[in-house]
């Protein structure tokens, strides 16, 4: 992660990666300009690590000129473009190749266009680093693509935020940082977990996503994935991990402006907690914390017996059903202690006592993450 003024951007192209993509437009350009002399027209200020890179490696004769337009303020493009630098030599009869480093908007370009309308030139070509098709507003065409990006603000490799990072040899991309609070909250059965998560959701105003919930409302409803994880299940087969985050990342989509989550039943295994932190790495956020509630296994046992007098679960009133419960928990949840050790993320809190009292202590554990 780097600063840049206010800003924070997070890896996102490297070095190598933009490399191999100029190697790939050179060989295309080349090829096509066959036995042409072209005029590679690079657009100041972004372009210039991007044409010195280039004409490096084009492999036959060629000429080389800039002009200078300027259209972004701060992390925004504007419609006024300015031309500060035009067009110092005649181009007519000449193949010219425009090298842009990013086309968005397309308003640079149409610029682009008017500038060239009547220096007669047998031929211009569109040719940019990077690409962003969603925010493509024009019709001219782009005859070469080095990357097609997600609409971010993108910094590095002569792209600036406020004249900061055109020196970067790869490229970062904004993190639009969400300030959440999100937990993995586990208990063995009979620690109370569901309970302390209503409380917590409504203290921290954050949203309780239940694996077991989610796969009932999507089968429930006959959704794509509720299906698709039906028919793993009719088999007797386990839903694949992918199937399972797809549903919580629609959860999570459904409450974008979230202080944050609770979740409950998942993960259960490492491949799971990386999946996770994934899926939270693509909204620019992250697990702040596992919080485990630790119970001897004699009272969890004690309490389960008593909560089957009326629960009517055949798996509350077997001892020996409950102590395997526990063990099955334990063997997942070690696995998961450790991963999320390693991050320094895992909390154990005491879940003895009142209600209110193991409340108390889960809220001071969240309340200096």
């Amino acid at each position: 992660m780097i600063n840049l003024h206010n800003k924070q951007f997070k890896p996102f192209i490297s070095s190598e990666e933009i490399q191999n993509s100029i190697s790939n437009m050179v060989d295309r350009i080349s090829k096509d300009a066959g036995n042409d002399i072209p005029v590679f027209v690079g657009i100041l200020n972004g372009s210039f690590m991007f044409v010195s890179d280039f004409v490096k490696k084009y492999p036959k004769p060629c000429e080389v000129t800039f002009i200078k337009l300027a259209s972004y303020e701060g992390v925004r493009s504007t419609e006024d473009i300015q031309r500060l630098i035009g067009l110092t030599q005649n181009l007519a009869g000449r193949t010219v190749v425009v090298l842009e480093d990013i086309i968005d908007t397309g308003n640079t370009l149409a610029e682009v266009h008017r500038i060239f309308k009547n220096e007669n030139v047998k031929s211009l070509k569109i040719a940019t680093l990077f690409y962003k098709p969603e925010a493509y507003k024009k019709d001219f065409k782009i005859h070469y693509i080095g990357m097609k990006i997600p609409n971010k603000f993108i910094v590095g490799y002569g792209l600036d935020y406020d004249g900061l990072g055109r020196n970067l040899p790869e490229i970062y991309q904004i993190k639009e940082t969400q300030f959440m609070t999100n937990l993995v909250l586990f208990g063995p059965p009979g620690a109370g977990k569901g309970t302390q998560a209503e409380f917590l959701k409504t203290k921290y105003n954050l949203v309780h996503i239940s694996t077991g919930d989610v796969f009932r409302f999507n089968i429930k409803n006959e959704t794509a994935l509720g299906m698709l994880a039906k028919s793993y299940m009719n088999k007797g087969e386990l839903v694949p991990d992918q199937v399972t985050i797809d549903m919580l990342e629609a959860e999570v989509e459904k409450n974008a402006s979230a202080n944050g989550f609770i979740f409950d039943g998942f993960p259960r295994t490492n491949a799971q907690a990386e999946a996770l932190d994934k899926l939270l790495e693509s909204k620019d956020s992250s697990i702040s914390a596992m919080v485990a509630l630790e119970v001897e296994d004699d009272i969890l046992v004690k309490r389960l017996v008593e909560r089957g007098k009326t629960s009517g679960r055949p798996d509350d009133a077997d001892e020996t059903i409950i102590r395997n419960r526990i063990t099955e928990y334990y063997n997942k949840t070690a696995i998961l202690k450790d991963y999320y050790s390693a991050q320094n993320k895992y909390f154990g809190v005491d879940g003895v006592g009142s209600i209110e009292d193991i409340t108390v202590r889960l809220s001071k554990v969240i309340d200096n993450l």
